[in-house]
């Protein structure tokens, strides 16, 4: 359904009334497309602090023509109170000449825990983050990212430095050591191992597997892994294969229909993938909203069962049996009802923080034993079909309780998936990233 009204403040009119009423007054976001991949205009690099880090980026997306389309903040050095006024110094004379849909991300360290002066105030830089990025408007958005060399950041820094995170705002990434590249030594972030032959299509060789994929944001993930040259498997319940088989016949890929809360469906999995499998999306999930008095136990255990039960178990059986390589990845779905809570939504609420859980336990064993990272995307309003079904005042609420004071696309939950599947993301592990325009619900 149709935002009217983010239309509507794009009149003359509209501006006009929304400001002097004080109400929300988003911007049209600036989304990836082949005709247009990247931001129009420059990077700007700012230091904050003494900084070792090597910022030579001129290999990232942006042309050098005016204004600001970018702001990359080296506030990695910052070590004490008195460097933060470094932060405000840098920051405070060019954030007016950021453009619309401009990007601004501030590099950070690891909290040191032997240095809590430290680790203080690299803690400042979240509430500095997610404060100006409910405050800078235009469609902007600013993210930290917790690093500890550059050259694994490099797929994260394209990522947020890029249209493909419209609706990625006032997140904290961190991002460990290791090679991480996969852009080659030309990307100019650092060199590494060439992991992919074509940085257009970083996932091609590689095949991918996503479930609950027949639509919605499922299909949404299946085109853009697709797009980004993965063969895709489109993983759907039996009674949406004609879906499935559309959509996988248009893309080159293959459907399988299978209900994924049965108990050997890891072990159809694998025997679908003979060769192996070496991305994950966990896509598929349902609703069964009521509030805890009223809800029947079958509301209760259907939900569990799809968005978590079966999540673990396919998981499980996929790693133990060797089905997902070495340098795979998983993505689940989370989302911020599962870190905020949402009335109504005990039984889903519970699921997607269980999800949370098991991304935080299992991301460091899968790496170890392994070889595979284990991520979450937790989407906050996303206009599907579902959405659009719901009533109209508290629709509008979900539209403008973020940051952007707009609904996401299920291509923006689709883009984050593929930054976290990039070979170049070896090192982006155990997160769990909100894409919802910065959600004012939940942390």
């Amino acid at each position: 359904m149709a935002d009217r009204y983010l239309s509507f403040t794009a009149t003359a009119p509209g501006r006009f009334l929304t400001r002097r009423l004080g109400l929300p007054q988003p911007a049209e976001l600036r989304r990836w497309s082949s005709q247009q991949p990247s931001l129009d205009g420059g990077l700007l690099l700012l230091t904050a602090g003494k900084s070792d880090l090597d910022l030579t980026v001129t290999g990232l997306p942006f042309s050098s023509s005016a204004p600001t389309a970018g702001v990359l903040l080296d506030a990695t050095g910052v070590r004490d109170v008195s460097d933060l006024a470094s932060v405000h110094a840098a920051l405070h004379p060019v954030v007016r000449s950021i453009g619309a849909s401009g990007r601004v991300v501030v590099l950070g360290s690891p909290l040191d825990p032997a240095d809590h002066h430290q680790a203080a105030v690299q803690q400042a830089l979240e509430g500095f983050t997610r404060s100006l990025g409910k405050e800078i408007g235009r469609g902007r958005t600013v993210n930290l990212v917790r690093l500890r060399e550059v050259r694994a950041a490099e797929s994260t820094l394209r990522f947020l430095l890029s249209p493909k995170s419209a609706y990625v705002s006032g997140q904290v990434i961190s991002v460990g050591a290791g090679s991480g590249s996969g852009l080659g030594s030309g990307s100019g972030l650092g060199s590494g191992e060439v992991s992919v032959e074509d940085p257009g299509q970083p996932l091609l060789g590689r095949t991918a597997l996503v479930t609950g994929a027949a639509r919605g944001i499922g299909a949404a993930v299946v085109e853009t892994l697709a797009r980004d040259g993965a063969r895709v498997v489109v993983l759907d319940v039996p009674s949406a294969l004609e879906d499935a088989s559309r959509l996988a016949e248009r893309l080159g890929g293959t459907a399988l229909a299978l209900d994924i809360t049965a108990a050997d469906a890891g072990r159809r999995i694998a025997e679908a993938l003979p060769d192996g499998l070496d991305v994950l999306v966990h896509n598929a999930g349902i609703t069964r909203d009521r509030r805890l008095v009223n809800m029947p136990v079958d509301r209760w255990s259907s939900v569990l069962e799809v968005n978590l039960g079966s999540v673990l178990r396919t998981t499980d059986a996929l790693l133990s049996s060797g089905t997902l390589r070495a340098g795979g990845r998983i993505v689940a779905t989370a989302s911020i009802a599962g870190l905020a809570g949402n009335a109504g939504q005990t039984n889903y609420g519970a699921s997607k923080a269980g999800i949370v859980g098991l991304v935080h336990s299992l991301a460091p064993r899968a790496l170890a034993e392994h070889g595979v990272t284990v991520n979450a995307v937790a989407p906050g309003f996303i206009e599907t079909k579902m959405t659009a079904a719901v009533p109209l005042f508290i629709r509008e609420a979900g539209r403008r309780m973020n940051s952007l004071a707009q609904g996401g696309l299920p291509a923006d939950v689709a883009e984050t998936t593929a930054w976290l599947a990039h070979p170049g993301s070896a090192a982006v592990n155990g997160q769990v990233i909100r894409v919802c325009g910065q959600s004012l619900l939940g942390a």
